[in-house]
């Protein structure tokens, strides 16, 4: 574990020293935060029947989105990554002393981890002294912000489990572009970060429930925003926990399939 953490804590450094990238992301989230809470507000003042759930929490809701952008995004990645399938560079990583799975599971964490670090504190500050509607605001207990950090932990954890799998693919593809776009925008979708689940149709809600991708988003910003119970939260923790296992337990099976197959020439 030892070699895991230092690879966690080295690329974390790495990650933040990139302020002037981070700066220009918090603009751009903060465009998309407004845009989203005004399309929505526009929504809700014309909406004929009672919302599953309030304008208020939503704002919450979205506020969440831009801030934690970079833990739940799917088509964040790492080309470093995709370039050692592709080139056939991956034989430096197989003369390593430790698991593969491991040693990008922690690369892949520090990336997401060091680039939220650097933006989510702005954008967070600012939304919550902004004028009504747009101010964000505490979550309604001390209990709810100990679950809240809990799930949002969990779900970064379930996101580059999901992820690894798209780097798992390019061994077969050699090309990732199809998988990218295959995990990201469906992942995103199920996530709540296109449409919040809430306000899916029923049919669709119930596609999104048995899925992992919204434990990354929808559920840890819900339980901020008080719209999930604190019962239901716990349950949904135990939901995080096995989805996280079984899915690291099938990347590592993909990922070692996948090493069976690999053929490096020349050199």
């Amino acid at each position: 574990m030892s070699v895991y953490y230092s690879v966690l804590k080295l690329r974390l450094l790495n990650g933040m020293q990139y302020r002037a990238a981070a700066l220009a992301g918090v603009t751009t989230q903060f465009f998309w935060g407004f845009m989203f809470i005004m399309i929505f507000q526009a929504f809700y003042e014309n909406a004929t029947v009672n919302p599953p759930i309030t304008l208020k929490e939503l704002i919450i809701y979205l506020w969440l989105q831009q801030a934690f952008l970079t833990f739940i995004m799917l088509w964040f990645r790492d080309n470093e990554i995709f370039n050692l399938i592709t080139t056939g560079n991956i034989a430096y990583e197989l003369c390593r002393p430790c698991e593969i799975y491991g040693f990008w599971y922690a690369k892949l964490l520090a990336q997401r981890l060091s680039s939220a670090l650097l933006r989510c504190f702005p954008i967070l500050i600012v939304a919550f002294f902004l004028p009504e509607p747009y101010r964000m605001t505490l979550p309604s207990s001390l209990t709810a912000s100990i679950l809240f950090f809990l799930t949002l932990i969990l779900g970064l954890l379930l996101v580059v489990a999901i992820s690894m799998f798209i780097y798992i693919s390019v061994f077969f593809t050699m090309s990732p572009v199809g998988s990218t776009l295959i995990i990201g925008v469906l992942g995103e979708f199920f996530a709540g970060l296109i449409i919040p689940v809430p306000l899916m149709p029923e049919w669709l809600k119930s596609i999104a429930y048995v899925l992992p991708f919204r434990y990354t988003a929808d559920f840890p910003f819900r339980i901020y925003s008080g719209h999930i119970p604190q019962n239901d939260a716990l349950i949904g923790v135990l939901i995080q926990l096995t989805w996280l296992v079984a899915l690291i337990w099938l990347g590592k099976l993909g990922l070692n399939k996948a090493l069976r197959r690999v053929v490096v020439q020349g050199g």
